[in-house]
């Protein structure tokens, strides 16, 4: 699996501007990803808290040798964040990821990659997309195994990637439970978003944890992990493996799944590191079984 390529995925969440910018500097220095999806993806408002930092981000990766993409937001509700996708489309210098069916309008004359938030659940999707531009696809992490064989399978020639770390996004809305949660509106939110740099866990009736809320979007309260998954995977067809980013070590995290990768480290060892790295949610790759997504097969396939 030594030629399967890394891709560290867009921060989700709001972090302060000083710590985003720390955090990429340290990804371009240290983490073993070839690509980095980079730029706001889930609320147009968190946009100012970046906007100062982002040159110098980009400078830092393309000097580390990372190919930079540009993210696009998630669901385009107002003209300025129409306006922003199109300067984006037409400014030829870095790839754009699409994470919303509506950028396609902008991108359809030039190449673009599209990210998991993107409903592609077959092969004839994947194909319309690669004839529209697409060079590469991360999956939807909801996808079972037989659905991401059977698109693999067609060779709609261009790259996939798969989901492989990171609470999964299951869904955006127009309104803000977070701010609701915490006595806001979405207008005066005070960005109290930013109280949770790694999501705030949503609870059932039997104090049971069930989801965690970003802003305006919805997250699996568990943590994605396909490191028992990936030789298979590899072998279907899949080039990348994308790395969401969370609240914790992700250099750490880039490394057990390198390590991975290169057969370096078995893959019941990189568990127990993935789950020490990361202790505040447990692992789970029930979707790629075809069961519930916070379910954890124990009976993995070996790296």
């Amino acid at each position: 699996m030594e030629d399967a390529k890394l891709t560290l995925g867009p921060v989700y969440y709001l972090w302060e501007g000083e710590k985003w910018r720390d955090f990429y500097f340290r990804i371009a220095d240290e983490a073993p990803v070839s690509r980095v999806v980079v730029g706001e993806t889930v609320c147009s408002k968190r946009q100012h808290f970046i906007e100062p930092y982002m040159a110098d981000v980009i400078e830092r990766l393309e000097a580390a040798g990372k190919e930079v993409v540009l993210s696009t937001y998630a669901l385009v509700t107002l003209n300025r964040e129409v306006r922003q996708i199109r300067d984006m489309a037409e400014d030829l210098t870095y790839m754009v990821e699409a994470n919303d069916l509506s950028a396609l309008s902008f991108l359809k004359d030039r190449a673009y990659t599209v990210g998991p938030l993107v409903n592609v659940y077959n092969a004839p999707t994947a194909r319309l997309l690669c004839q529209r531009g697409a060079t590469a696809i991360c999956l939807p992490p909801e996808l079972p195994l037989s659905s991401i064989e059977a698109i693999a399978a067609e060779k709609p020639g261009l790259d996939l990637e798969v989901f492989a770390f990171g609470r999964t996004p299951l869904a955006i809305s127009a309104r803000c439970a977070h701010a609701r949660s915490k006595g806001k509106i979405k207008d005066n939110c005070q960005f109290v978003c930013k109280d949770d740099p790694d999501g705030l866990t949503v609870r059932t009736l039997d104090r049971q944890p069930f989801l965690a809320l970003n802003g305006v979007q919805t997250v699996s309260h568990t943590c994605q992990a396909l490191l028992g998954e990936m030789g298979g995977l590899a072998e279907a067809g899949i080039a990348r493996f994308r790395l969401s980013p969370q609240d914790c070590d992700m250099i750490a995290v880039s490394k057990i799944y390198r390590a991975v990768l290169d057969g370096r480290t078995e893959t019941g060892a990189a568990l127990e590191q993935l789950r020490a790295v990361y202790p505040a949610a447990p692992l789970s790759n029930g979707f790629l079984y075809g069961k519930e997504g916070a379910a954890f097969v124990a009976a993995a396939r070996s790296a």
